[in-house]
């Protein structure tokens, strides 16, 4: 039966039928996907404000949720397969941002932080994750 249910859910996902995660919920990537989202935007607002540790951890939360989302995704969905290429810029430009620590000007590391919403922002668009702003 198990059998069964995973050839089905194989066939569904390369028809583009079921959601981009194989083996654990939509819900999950959903959740991950919401929460990188709001931090990827909190983090940019704070490096407008001038608080380097806060753009620290929110871009340390983003990339811990950009690294969850990568292990739910499906290699067979082309969906996954993009969503993928953004998550791992995301996770790029926040190690650029972790890489310069707290003690620098908190102006530095606002361009690799908006590369990094940037990406998740795109990411988001493949994930189907609602933007909060009423758009999809």
């Amino acid at each position: 039966m198990k059998t069964t249910l995973l050839t089905l859910a194989l066939v569904l996902a390369c028809a583009g039928l079921v959601p981009v995660a194989l083996g654990a919920s939509a819900k999950e990537v959903q959740e991950h996907g919401t929460a990188m989202l709001r931090d990827a935007e909190d983090m940019v607002m704070h490096g407008g404000m001038g608080d380097t540790k806060a753009i620290l951890h929110h871009c340390r939360e983003v990339t811990r949720h950009a690294q969850a989302i990568l292990k739910l995704l499906s290699p067979a969905d082309p969906h996954g397969k993009e969503a993928a290429v953004h998550l791992q810029e995301a996770i790029r430009q926040c190690q650029r941002v972790d890489s310069m620590g707290v003690n620098i000007d908190p102006g530095a590391p606002l361009n690799p932080a908006t590369k990094a919403r940037a990406a998740v922002r795109e990411a988001a668009k493949h994930l189907s994750v609602p933007s909060g702003d009423g758009k999809h």
